[in-house]
């Protein structure tokens, strides 16, 4: 793995905190140490929730994460970005304008839309800043499949349409685009096969648009419970490897593996 100085391997996430710590900076803190990054943290929300769900939230204005964010940037050069839950479009057009203002590294943003509960974390006009402004200035974003059938307005139900909902994405303004396939399986019940019946030796598939360039990562389907914050974790890693000087393709690859332990640790 590639090495730089300590000064480079500051990782700033900007993200919601997860008091349970099961998600948002805590879960970006752990994946980032785990790579030797140095973690700095901007709070965007203060979220009230355990394993069960979101119970409520409450939010940081622009003042307040401006003032969170501008001092790390004076005092250390980022290596890297990792974005995570913007609740409100106050928040998506102030880190638009200290991403033009500073030097930092294009972001690797992951659209944090709703909870796994189903509590809603984005508010419709914060998603339509996110689409029209942020997007096209991350190095990468890593909707899942939900999130991303909801930004590219489309069903997703198997790797074609992965491809295709990642494509669309990219015409939208997305530089490149990971979609997570962790919800293929459901997914594939709008279709009336079982995942089990469409394929035997079930793979977890993920598919990467990296300026037009398609990867399609297959890895072993772990069979495990639910793990809360691997979104978080995996976009943190890919930051963190981004940081160290690996390309987009082998970050991604990186960030996987680590995830997938992290998963097994959790069976």
């Amino acid at each position: 793995m590639p090495t730089n100085s300590n000064a480079d391997r500051v990782v700033l996430t900007i993200a919601g905190f997860d008091p349970s710590g099961g998600a948002g900076i805590i879960a970006d803190i752990r994946a980032l140490a785990a790579f030797g990054c140095r973690p700095a943290a901007a709070m965007t929300a203060m979220t009230f929730q355990n394993s069960a769900g979101v119970f409520g939230a409450i939010h940081q204005t622009a003042e307040s994460l401006r003032s969170q964010i501008l001092p790390v940037v004076k005092e250390f050069r980022i290596g890297a970005v990792k974005i995570g839950m913007l609740p409100t479009a106050e928040l998506v057009l102030e880190v638009v304008r200290l991403l033009r203002e500073t030097n930092m590294p294009a972001p690797v943003v992951d659209p944090v839309l709703r909870s796994s509960s189903g509590y809603e974390l984005m508010e419709p006009a914060a998603r339509e800043a996110w689409l029209s402004e942020l997007m096209s200035l991350a190095r990468l974003i890593t909707p899942n499949i939900p999130e991303a059938e909801t930004l590219a307005g489309m069903t997703i139900v198997n790797e074609h349409d992965m491809r295709k909902a990642a494509n669309k994405l990219c015409e939208m303004g997305a530089r490149s685009v990971l979609i997570k396939g962790g919800h293929l399986e459901e997914r594939s019940g709008i279709t009336g096969r079982s995942l089990v019946e469409a394929e035997p030796n079930r793979q977890a598939i993920d598919v990467l648009d990296d300026e037009g360039l398609f990867t399609v990562f297959r890895d072993e389907w772990i069979d495990a419970p639910p793990v809360r914050g691997t979104g978080c974790m995996l976009s943190s890693a890919i930051a963190a490897c981004l940081c160290l000087g690996m390309d987009l393709q082998d970050s991604v690859g990186s960030a996987k593996r680590f995830v997938a332990g992290a998963i097994r640790k959790c069976d």
